[in-house]
């Protein structure tokens, strides 16, 4: 969310700087995050994973990455497929 976009953005420029690679912005989350919406931390993933399922059908996509951090270092992550 909001709290680490400074961080993902150093992150997108090191891997380009390092010769990893670009990543595309329209890749990332420009559709705002828990911040810009407005939600109960205990609700991030329904959030996550209604916006990410938003995205595919709005953009006719095919596959989506949904990751959020958590406590003590812990992360969640959830590839979800669009279906037909």
């Amino acid at each position: 969310h909001e709290a680490f976009a400074g961080q993902v953005l150093a992150n997108l420029n090191a891997l380009e700087s390092f010769g990893v690679g670009r990543v595309p912005m329209d890749k990332t989350n420009n559709w705002g995050g828990s911040l810009s919406i407005g939600h109960p931390f205990a609700a991030s993933y329904a959030r996550l994973v209604t916006t990410a399922a938003n995205r595919l059908k709005h953009e006719d996509g095919q596959l989506a990455l949904v990751a959020a951090c958590a406590d003590s270092g812990l992360a969640n992550t959830m590839l979800i497929e669009r279906y037909n």
